[in-house]
């Protein structure tokens, strides 16, 4: 009896070390793939990844909501670019927060534009896995 709990708790402790590296490795998989929805406007997509309570404080200081994005998808906004990089990954049990740097590029009307923007993401494990629930970005400067 004695090898049988052991054996659980030598299991339940390698599980407890692997997991976090587990996490870190599942919410940038989501992060990537809400890029890659964003960017083609995949409304199902969005719908999957992001929160029901989701919302984005954008760097004109407006909240946008899940709604907002998926009617967005719907009516056709694309970018040629949209892609996060030099993100730091935070683990909190069944929330992360990724810090990084979103570029994006596109076209709008006939017009080309082309950005950068501070981010914090925030993420909850749900029951279907890790789902973003709010989001600050700050456009960052050109000089």
């Amino acid at each position: 009896m004695k090898v049988a709990w052991v054996l659980a708790a030598a299991m339940l402790a390698q599980h407890a070390i692997a997991a976090p590296a587990d996490d870190e490795r599942d919410v940038r998989k989501v992060e990537a793939a809400l890029c890659d929805a964003l960017r083609t406007g995949d409304a199902a997509a969005i719908a999957k990844l992001e929160d029901e309570t989701y919302t984005l404080t954008n760097s004109r200081s407006e909240v946008t909501t899940r709604a907002d994005d998926i009617a967005d998808a719907k009516k056709g906004v694309r970018y040629d670019e949209f892609r996060n990089h030099d993100q730091n990954v935070r683990l909190y049990g069944d929330a992360a927060i990724v810090l990084g740097v979103t570029s994006v590029k596109g076209t709008s009307g006939e017009k080309p534009f082309a950005a950068d923007f501070k981010f914090t993401d925030t993420y909850v494990r749900r029951g279907d896995g890790w789902k973003i629930a709010a989001s600050h970005a700050t456009r960052i400067e050109t000089k």
